[in-house]
């Protein structure tokens, strides 16, 4: 009789079999049948698929917007929002995410998420007196 690990079964070959994800653990969510990676957002610290985020890398100085995700050099990962860039600007992270030696120029990120992201949503009191107007 042979001494095993606590936990562990072996199947009809003999071989070691544990299960690919513990029961009490959700499956990743799936892009076409394939796992999609989750990354960290260097502004909020929450944890999201990587197509909901926008990657970032420094070059000469200022942070670039990688929207394929291929540019070369270490990248940081950001949602895609003005409140996560302005914790992340307010906590210097994207100098300690991307190993900088000063703090680079974030003034063209800072225009790109203003330009892809809606302003904020008007209250429903100021839209619902807008057409009560009309």
């Amino acid at each position: 009789m042979s001494i095993r690990a606590p936990g562990r079964r072996r199947d009809a070959r003999g071989d070691r079999r544990t299960a690919p994800f513990a029961p009490s653990v959700s499956r990743p969510a799936t892009r076409g049948g394939k796992v999609e990676p989750v990354r960290t957002c260097i502004g909020t610290r929450t944890r999201a698929p990587r197509s909901a985020l926008v990657r970032v890398v420094a070059q000469n100085g200022r942070l670039v917007v990688d929207q394929t995700a291929t540019l070369p050099g270490r990248g940081a990962w950001l949602t895609p929002s003005i409140d996560a860039f302005e914790s992340a600007v307010k906590r210097r992270a994207f100098r300690r995410a991307l190993r900088l030696d000063s703090e680079p120029d974030v003034d063209e990120l800072r225009a790109y998420l203003t330009r892809i992201v809606p302003a904020r949503p008007i209250a429903m009191t100021e839209q619902a007196e807008r057409h009560m107007d009309n």
